[in-house]
């Protein structure tokens, strides 16, 4: 949900290998995540599924640090956009039941939104309205920990306008699945809670399942890490995100969806197949992922400090779900990549976390104010002690780790600083862009 730093997005695409399912040997697997741990690179709980029983389960880290609570396997986390699969299926439980329908148009609830007409349902669902997402708009960052109001929301994404032809492409917006949310609640006049409780939480006996509102008992808190420490990311009250982002769940409990979802305890298998459509590489709250020659279809999440994944392989019958509440490991990727490596009986790499110690002469610099020609933004760079700190406008500090060879790594977003301090020049690295800056 959240907007990240720079150009930092949370996305898992898999590239696997081909393997044969042998006898599951997760020790080299222990050994990578006791590395996460040890370097304080990941907290949060991993799962990994086979025709529903649980044959690999870890928790690592602190669900509340001020307490000393460590994460169990009943830990409850804030999952983020994997709400979205749970909204869909709402809506095709109403698409079912005759009272929507996907090609239905969003005129008939929002004839106030540009090109509402030419918007359908499952334009919504699967990411091709056009419609602008709010959330990335600087001013969500001045609202998002406030209760809202549903004529609040409405009137941003009303104001927001169109951002493309609806149904000429996919891009992501959560507009889409708030939107959804108070469809559901007028046809269905009842609350997007009580319809997840009804037909998904209750039947599936998804006890630890629920729409989020303040923070109850066993819930994760939300960490990033800066400073060399772990510190409290704020929330983002969940009336913000609703069926975008706002379920709380554990992973065991997000297991038995997955697994509901897939044998027709929710849906039929009909609406099942609607949601595993893939155009442009949007399903209908879903995305498929590789793994070599192998396919699994789930989603993945981010809110505030919190990192999830769920999927699932039709074939193989396989689940893995990943939930995080402290996340300072830029190839989150490569996490489940070794979850799936040892479950498929393929090679793992243990990654290397080497730091450079630089004194505060050394660090000295690098000081300074940095614009680009190439982007609106003028990142300041100051010194605290013996740590770097990058402070872009209008963003959050963040701590930077020293790589060597005038080399900085901000590893929660992937972004990497490297500085020509004699020519007062600094290139920022992220997601395959490199954009130059100099010093003022």
């Amino acid at each position: 949900m959240k907007k990240q730093l720079f150009l930092g997005l949370f996305l898992c695409f898999v590239a696997g290998f081909n393997g044969l399912v042998s006898a599951q040997d997760f020790s080299k697997l222990n050994q990578f995540v006791d590395s996460l741990d040890i370097h304080d690179k990941f907290m949060g709980n991993l799962l990994i599924a086979y025709d529903g029983k649980v044959i690999y389960h870890r928790s690592i880290g602190l669900q509340d640090i001020e307490k000393g609570e460590d994460l169990t396997e009943e830990s409850r986390f804030r999952v983020g956009s994997i709400t979205k699969m749970f909204t869909t299926a709402l809506v095709l439980k109403s698409v079912e039941e005759g009272k929507l329908s996907l090609d239905q148009p969003l005129s008939d609830f929002y004839p106030e939104i540009k090109n509402a007409e030419k918007i359908t349902i499952s334009n919504l669902l699967q990411h091709r309205s056009g419609i602008h997402n709010f959330t990335n708009d600087e001013v969500y960052m001045t609202y998002y920990q406030n209760p809202q109001t549903q004529e609040f929301l409405e009137e941003k994404i009303v104001d927001g306008g169109s951002d493309f032809e609806p149904d000429s492409k996919g891009d992501y917006s959560n507009s889409n699945f708030v939107l959804l949310t108070f469809i559901l609640e007028k046809v269905n006049k009842k609350s997007y809670a009580d319809l997840i409780e009804e037909n998904i939480t209750s039947p599936l006996q998804l006890n630890n399942t629920y729409v989020g509102k303040n923070p109850g008992l066993k819930e994760a808190k939300s960490y990033q890490y800066a400073g060399g420490k772990w510190v409290f990311e704020p929330y983002a009250d969940m009336s913000v995100p609703l069926g975008a982002g706002a379920i709380v769940s554990t992973s065991e409990d997000l297991l038995r969806f997955i697994e509901g979802l897939f044998v027709g305890k929710i849906i039929t298998q009909e609406s099942l197949d609607l949601m595993m459509e893939i155009k442009d590489g949007y399903g209908r709250g879903m995305f498929q992922y590789p793994y070599g020659e192998k396919k699994f279809y789930g989603h993945s999440g981010g809110i505030d400090g919190f990192r999830s994944l769920l999927g699932y392989f039709p074939n193989e019958r396989v689940t893995i779900v990943t939930l995080s509440n402290g996340m300072n490991y830029s190839n989150s990727n490569d996490i489940t990549v070794a979850m799936l490596h040892s479950y498929f009986g393929n090679e793992i790499t243990i990654p290397n976390f080497t730091t450079v110690e630089l004194s505060e002469e050394e660090l000295d610099q690098y000081v300074g104010e940095y614009f680009s020609e190439q982007i609106p933004l003028v990142i300041t760079f100051v010194r605290d002690a013996n740590v770097l700190i990058a402070k872009p406008t209008g963003q959050k500090d963040a701590p930077l780790e020293a790589k060597g060879d005038h080399k900085f790594e901000f590893s929660m977003v992937g972004a990497i600083f490297e500085f020509a301090p004699e020519k007062g020049e600094m290139t920022l690295k992220q997601g395959g862009a490199a954009i130059a800056f100099k010093r003022k």
